[in-house]
C-alpha cells in the first residue's frame, strides 16, 4: 500500500517540477544567457568602443575627401601634386630633405 501512495505522490509532483524546470531554464537565460541582464554591461562597453572607432574612421574619411578635392583635376593644388609626385616616384634632388608630416 505504500508503494502505490509514493508512486501516486511522485506522479503528482511530476508535472509542477518540470515546470519549475522549464521556468527554471528561462529565468538563468535571461540573467546569465548570451543576451541576458549580465551581458548588458559587455554591450554597453563594446559600443562605446564602436562610438570611438566610428569617430576615428570619419576624421580619416575627412581627411582623405579634403586631399581628393585637393587633387581634383580641374583644380588641383600644385603643391600637393608636386608632393605626391615626388613622394611616389621618388623624385628628389640630393640637396633637398623630406619632412614627412604622417
Amino acid at each position: 500500500m505504500g508503494g502505490k501512495r509514493n508512486l501516486g505522490l511522485v506522479r503528482r509532483a511530476m508535472w509542477p517540477a518540470l515546470a519549475l524546470l522549464i521556468v527554471g531554464n528561462f529565468a538563468g537565460y535571461a540573467v546569465a544567457g548570451p543576451n541576458g541582464l549580465l551581458a548588458w554591461g559587455g554591450y554597453h562597453r563594446d559600443l562605446q568602443e564602436r562610438k570611438a572607432e566610428l569617430a576615428s574612421l570619419e576624421a580619416e574619411k575627412a581627411q582623405l575627401k579634403h586631399r581628393s578635392r585637393l587633387l581634383d583635376p580641374r583644380k588641383a593644388d600644385p603643391d600637393m601634386a608636386d608632393e605626391l609626385v615626388r613622394r611616389d616616384l621618388g623624385l628628389v634632388r640630393p640637396d633637398e630633405v623630406v619632412v614627412p608630416l604622417n
